[in-house]
């Protein structure tokens, strides 16, 4: 006797079969399926060589230790230290349409878990996992997995990321393992390799077609990945939270409750899979006064002055950006007490009484009166040895008894478990909020973490940003690592932006940025205008060219528009007018990826009647002509009507184009849906390092 329970989405089906003599089964985990006559597994699965008289199957959470030798779900020691096995002998299910609430008990061990899905908007589903002690004595949680679920025999390639400080999001896309693949974070932070994540990838898999897996957990701590092969030929995908030695004790009658999971299953290829991601995302947000406003234009100040503060210099810096249509001025790092370079000052949250001897209020009240909102960088989790807090409270940085305490960008981590570290930054954090009308946080966080504080650090964190936004609803806050070591959907429901790299090389950021987009939307990608040659790799890009990858997520400017000549600053003033008209398209939409014939590029973003296409060149193009472009998304309209808006390149020696551009640039050409999905929207011929940017509207 065995009851079927399923949650379907518009692509994907989770089926699971309760079955009376072996607790609650995986029978399906995929593209969507009509599970309403299914045949109990006892009757499919029939003996096998080497295996126990009593087929186990793969249970939701399996019995480890007793029949099932694939991964683990929780991982348990008693109080001496020896191994405690999980084993459920009763399994109860809730289930309405679009939840489904399973809890398994283990009368012999005195445990429960209780693993909750829902479906969320957009057809992603979230995974909730917990465990309660219910007998007598304490009892240690090793691990315990957000998520673990078998991957279908389709399954073909994992896609992952590496990265490294200015080189984030490095794309990796490996065959899946004969054994045991895993991904796993130790800095005490997700890491330059972006969110906890990744992607299965069926066979053939693409942009547009195919099935894709995505998973992603909404932490930003340390944590574990694994892709392992069981011997009757699928694999099991597992993801959790990395928990130190003794780090989670349960006393009787406590609760451990693991980390969320995303979990995004596409009929639709790589960007169905990355749909349902931002939709579960946007979800998430917590948007001032209830929802987005159009995202400014920002001026950050780090690449045009770095330390170098003045009053004077300061403010003529915000009126070069109000001239050209800057939105919010950001000071960046060197506002405060004894900061004139990265050794000192950290932890000292007050105005420097030399560059503002009355406060930060006169700056940010001129800023305002030029039109602009005012920003503000901290790095409220750190501290320098030299600095007043530290001389202070030395034992306030996360340290380990009669070990020396390794400094990196000369500082420390604050310990973030400890509740008067809290008290004293988020009383330091009100004042600064209070003193003056700041609207935007920078919040900055500039080193891995040695020693390690483990899940309480991470989960301090969080507490002292939900802190800051309940007293201070109205204030966005922008999350930083670094550039992109701590850009996740953990920080999701406390940030609003994310700094994408601290590598703002135009040619780099294309790559950068289109990985960001696999799980967070592009409104909370930060992009910026840098200069030229770029400060982290000398390399140098014509201004059009920066300015339209700039304008593929939150435009910004990083450099001093004082110092470009008049021509300069007139087309950067261009393309923050070209931002402002068409960002109504580029956030809270749909975001599409696809690539052309000739290492083409192209990102579009919009609705389902009215999208923006960038074509990106980064190198030389090998073909004599350009192919046309295949826009699949075109096939859901008859007719398109087509402008070319921007060519962004390097203006001297364009190349001729072709009559039909010049047509698209005085008024629409109109293409059939079919055309363009099946046959190519024709591109004009680019230079390396350029741009051409579309507008489809439907007919």
């Amino acid at each position: 006797m065995s009851t079927v329970h399923a949650l379907h989405s518009d692509e994907a089906s989770l089926v699971l079969e309760h079955d009376l003599a072996r607790g609650l089964l995986w029978r399906h985990c995929g593209a969507r399926v009509d599970a309403e006559q299914l045949v109990p597994s006892a009757e499919t699965r029939g003996p096998a060589p080497f295996s126990l008289n009593q087929d186990i199957g793969q249970a939701l959470v399996p019995p480890s230790g007793l029949g099932w030798f694939g991964p683990a779900l929780v991982e348990l020691r008693t109080p001496s230290g020896e191994s405690l096995l999980f084993a459920a002998d009763e399994t109860r299910v809730e289930q309405d349409d679009g939840h489904l609430a399973c809890t398994v008990a283990d009368s012999v061990a005195g445990l429960t878990i209780r693993l909750e899905i829902t479906r969320l908007e957009g057809g992603a589903f979230r995974f909730a996992t917990a465990i309660t002690n219910d007998g007598k004595a304490a009892v240690s949680v090793a691990a315990l997995a957000s998520l673990q679920l078998p991957l279908a025999a389709p399954s073909q390639k994992i896609l992952s990321w590496r990265g490294r400080h200015n080189a984030e999001l490095h794309e990796c896309i490996e065959a899946l393992p004969q054994q045991r693949w895993e991904k796993v974070a130790r800095q005490g932070l997700p890491g330059h390799g972006g969110p906890p994540g990744l992607f299965v990838l069926g066979n053939g898999t693409g942009w547009h077609q195919g099935i894709a897996v995505a998973v992603q957990l909404q932490w930003s701590g340390n944590s574990t990945f694994a892709i392992e092969r069981h011997d009757e030929g699928y694999w099991t995908l597992s993801a959790n939270a990395s928990l130190a030695p003794g780090e989670v004790v349960l006393e009787p009658g406590e609760t451990y409750a693991a980390p969320p999971a995303l979990l995004a299953i596409s009929v639709h290829g790589r960007n169905g899979a990355t749909a349902q991601h931002h939709a579960a995302i946007r979800g998430m947000i917590d948007w001032p006064r209830g929802e987005m406003s159009p995202r400014p234009v920002h001026l950050n100040s780090w690449e045009a002055v770095y330390f170098r503060h003045d009053a004077e210099r300061i403010g003529q810096l915000a009126r070069s950006g109000s001239d050209i249509g800057i939105e919010r001025f950001v000071l960046d790092d060197g506002w405060f007490k004894g900061r004139r370079n990265d050794m000192a000052g950290l932890g000292d949250w007050d105005p420097d009484p030399e560059t503002y001897p009355h406060g930060l209020a006169p700056l940010a009240q001129d800023v305002e009166a030029m039109g602009q909102q005012f920003g503000l960088w901290v790095e409220p989790e750190m501290v320098n040895p030299d600095s007043d807090l530290y001389r202070e409270h030395p034992d306030w940085a996360l340290s380990l008894e009669g070990r020396d305490q390794p400094t990196a960008r000369n500082q420390l981590v604050l310990d973030l478990r400890r509740e008067d570290v809290r008290d004293y930054l988020f009383g330091k954090l009100d004042a600064v909020l209070k003193s003056a009308p700041v609207s935007y946080l920078k919040w900055d966080h500039n080193r891995a973490h040695a020693p390690l504080g483990g899940a309480a650090q991470v989960r301090g964190t969080y507490e002292l940003l939900a802190r800051v936004r309940a007293a201070h609803p109205d204030v966005e806050i922008e999350g930083c690592s670094a550039g992109g070591g701590r850009s996740d959907a953990g920080m999701v429901p406390h940030v609003h932006r994310f700094w994408t790299s601290d590598n703002i090389d135009a040619v780099a950021r294309v790559q950068m940025q289109r990985e960001f987009l696999a799980f967070l939307p592009p409104e909370m990608m930060g992009t910026h205008v840098g200069g030229s040659p770029a400060h982290v790799t000398g390399r140098r890009h014509a201004l059009p060219y920066r300015c339209a990858i700039a304008t593929m997520g939150h435009m910004g400017v990083e450099l001093d528009p004082g110092t470009l000549d008049e021509n300069e600053r007139a087309e950067l003033a261009r393309w923050i007018g070209f931002y402002k008209r068409w960002r109504h398209l580029l956030h809270g939409t749909a975001c599409l990826l696809g690539e052309g014939a000739d290492d083409l590029l192209w990102q579009a973003s919009g609705t389902a009647s009215h999208m923006l296409l960038y074509c990106i060149r980064t190198n030389p193009a090998q073909d004599l002509r350009p192919q046309p472009v295949l826009l699949p998304f075109a096939a859901d309209s008859a007719e398109w009507d087509v402008r070319l808006l921007e060519l962004a390149e390097e203006p001297a020696h364009s190349f001729p184009r072709a009559a039909i551009f010049h047509q698209m640039k005085e008024g629409p050409v109109r293409f059939s849906g079919s055309w363009l999905a099946n046959a190519g929207l024709p591109t004009p011929v680019q230079k390396a390092e350029s741009v051409a940017i579309f507008e489809l509207k439907r007919a």
